[in-house]
C-alpha cells in the first residue's frame, strides 16, 4: 500500500508549499479558483436550465473550432501553406474565434437535429458532441506536429506551467502570469455580464413564456450564454483541459444547489466552493505526485458528496431522519 499511496507528510504537503514555494503555487491556486469560480458561475445557468450535457457537449466540441482555427490562421500567414505555427497565431483571439465558431454550430445542430428529426434532445446532444469532438482528435492528430498542438494539454490540461509562463508586465513592474490575468479578465467580465444580465438569465432560465411577456428575447439569451460559455471554456482549457473542464461547470453550482435555492446564495457558495476545492485540490496533487487539475476536480467532488450526505435540507442524513420520523409506530 505503501507504493501507491506516498506517506503523508504534514510539512512537505502543507506547511512548506506556502512557506518555501508559496509564490510557485500560489499562482497555480489562483489559476484554478478562478477557473473553477467562473465556470461555477456560469454552470449555476446550465443546471437551473437542465442543460448540463449541453455544456458537456460545448467544452468537447469546441476542440475542432481551435484545431481549424490554428490552421487558417498559419496558411493565411504562410500563403497557403502548412508552416511551423508561432506564438503569434496561438494567441487568445484566435483561439476565442474559433471556440465561438464552434459553439454557435454545436448549438444549432443539436436545435436542428431535435426539432427536424425524431431524436431526442440528449441523443442529438451526444451525436454532436461525440462527432464533433472525434472530429477535432482527428485534426489535433493530423496537425500537432507542425502545430505544436499537444493533444494531452489540450485534453487534460497542465496548470502546472501557469507560474512559468510569461508574466505581463504594467509599469514596469511583473503582474502576474499571462493565463492568470487573462483568466481574471476572463472572470471580471463575466461577473459584470451576471450582474447586468441577471433578470434576463433569471427569467429566461425558468420560464421563457414569462421572459416574452416581458419582452425578454430567450432565444437572444440563450445563444448569448451559449457563446460565453465558450469563451469561458477556452480561458479554462489551458489549467484543466476539454474533459476536465465539465466538472468544474456542473459540480461548484451542483453542490451549492444542495444548500439553498436561491440563486444570489447559490453564487456565492459557488466562489467558495472554487476556493476550498482549488487550495484541497492543490495540496492533494502534492501529496498523491499526480495531475493539479484532476486533484482539484477530486477535491471538488469531495465537497459535493460532504455536502450531500450533511446537507441540512437535502442531505441524505436529514432524508433518513425525515423518514424515520415519518415512519408509523
Amino acid at each position: 500500500m505503501s507504493e501507491l499511496i506516498p506517506p503523508f507528510d504534514w510539512h512537505y504537503v502543507v506547511v512548506s508549499t506556502w512557506t518555501e514555494s508559496g509564490g510557485y503555487y500560489g499562482w497555480m491556486a489562483l489559476m484554478g479558483f478562478l477557473v473553477a469560480a467562473t465556470c461555477g458561475l456560469v454552470g449555476n445557468y446550465l443546471i437551473l436550465r437542465r442543460m448540463a450535457l449541453v455544456g458537456d457537449a460545448i467544452s468537447h466540441s469546441v476542440l475542432p473550432g481551435l484545431a481549424v482555427a490554428f490552421i487558417f490562421a498559419n496558411m493565411a500567414g504562410s500563403g497557403g501553406e502548412m508552416e511551423e505555427i508561432g506564438h503569434g497565431v496561438r494567441s487568445p483571439f484566435v483561439m476565442f474565434l474559433g471556440a465561438l465558431a464552434a459553439a454557435v454550430v454545436t448549438t444549432i445542430m443539436i436545435e436542428v437535429i431535435h426539432k427536424k428529426t425524431r431524436v431526442k434532445q440528449d441523443a442529438a446532444i451526444g451525436i454532436t458532441f461525440s462527432s464533433l469532438f472525434a472530429l477535432g482528435v482527428v485534426i489535433i492528430s493530423l496537425f500537432a506536429g507542425k502545430a505544436h498542438i499537444d493533444t494531452d494539454c489540450v485534453l487534460h490540461g497542465e496548470i502546472t506551467f501557469v507560474p512559468d509562463d510569461l508574466f505581463v508586465v504594467i509599469g514596469g513592474r511583473e503582474i502576474a502570469p499571462g493565463p492568470v490575468v487573462r483568466m481574471a479578465g476572463v472572470a471580471g467580465v463575466t461577473g459584470l455580464l451576471i450582474f447586468f444580465f441577471y433578470k434576463e438569465l433569471l427569467v429566461s432560465s425558468f420560464d421563457p413564456g414569462l421572459a416574452a411577456s416581458l419582452g425578454v428575447n430567450a432565444t437572444v439569451v440563450h445563444y448569448g450564454l451559449m457563446s460565453w460559455l465558450s469563451v469561458v471554456v477556452v480561458s479554462a482549457f489551458e489549467a484543466v483541459g476539454a474533459i476536465l473542464v465539465i466538472a468544474m461547470l456542473i459540480i461548484p453550482g451542483a453542490t451549492a444547489s444542495l444548500l439553498t435555492k436561491r440563486l444570489p446564495w447559490m453564487m456565492g457558495l459557488t466562489i467558495v466552493h472554487a476556493a476550498v476545492s482549488s487550495v484541497l485540490g492543490l495540496h492533494l496533487a502534492i501529496w498523491l505526485e499526480c495531475s493539479v487539475a484532476a486533484a482539484m476536480c477530486v477535491a471538488a467532488s469531495g465537497l459535493f458528496v460532504v455536502v450531500w450526505i450533511f446537507s441540512p435540507a437535502e442531505g441524505l442524513i436529514r432524508q433518513w431522519v425525515r423518514r424515520s420520523v415519518e415512519q408509523p409506530a
